[in-house]
């Protein structure tokens, strides 16, 4: 019984250390005619997260969702290629490292309602 207890607090302390990326996160990145919104929408999807990405271009899937501690990263598949997030989340805000093709931009996104 104590073996279980502790397999559950072990659990509870990982579950508390991994950042919440769960719910709406709104971001502003630079384009090539300006700049333009992009919302990340994640959920849970039985084991895993997934979502979904909308900017003025449509919307596309959010895929390979990954949280560890404070390090996140994922992939939003457009199309015929992929665009590779990696980051970290700190409290209500996400900062992320995009992968374009060979181009890599910045760009911050924060918590929707925050």
């Amino acid at each position: 019984m104590k073996i279980f207890r502790l397999l559950l607090i072990a659990l509870f302390v990982v579950s508390a250390s991994a950042a919440d990326i769960l719910g709406k996160w709104k971001a502003t990145a630079a384009g090539p005619d300006g700049s333009m919104e992009i919302e990340f929408n994640f959920k849970n999807a039985g084991d895993k997260i997934t979502g979904t990405s909308t900017s003025p271009m449509g919307e596309a899937p959010i895929t390979d969702v990954k949280v560890e501690g404070d390090k996140v990263s994922f992939i939003v598949d457009v199309g015929d290629f992929k665009i590779m997030h990696k980051g970290t989340i700190s409290g209500d805000e996400m900062k992320l490292k995009v992968d374009i093709g060979d181009q890599t931009m910045e760009m911050t996104a924060r918590r929707a309602g925050s």
